[in-house]
């Protein structure tokens, strides 16, 4: 198993800008990750996915165009870049992983098996 940390939350203005990191805690060989947001009374959603090579990337329409999901540091380290953000992107945001090293996206909750405790995104009107 391995413990996953989110940071980077916060509050901003419309059209503002957020940079959302995941961390392992323990360093693992290698992982496919997730970000996913949730707000109250809803099920977690999907907001982008990629693949432990990079070789495939998902984002929700709702997202499309404005959020980038990417990874660093010896691909330890996953990164969710959201640019010209909205109102209605106000949510907590989790950091998903599986371990998984194929090429296959994974986009509903049921493919991860580790999770952070999430990060509080507001955009203020």
């Amino acid at each position: 198993q391995v413990q996953l940390a989110e940071s980077g939350g916060g509050l901003v203005q419309t059209g503002g800008s957020l940079r959302l990191s995941c961390a392992p805690q323990r360093i693992f060989c290698s992982y496919a990750t997730g970000w996913f947001r949730q707000t109250p009374g809803q099920e977690r959603e999907i907001v982008a996915a990629i693949t432990w090579g990079g070789e495939t990337t998902y984002y929700a329409d709702s997202v499309k165009g404005r959020f980038t999901i990417s990874r660093e540091n010896a691909k330890n380290t996953v990164f969710l870049q959201m640019n010209s953000l909205r109102p209605e992107d106000t949510a907590v945001y989790y950091c998903a992983a599986s371990n998984a090293v194929d090429t296959i996206v994974r986009i509903t909750t049921a493919e991860y098996d580790y999770w952070g405790q999430g990060t509080q995104v507001t955009v203020s009107s």
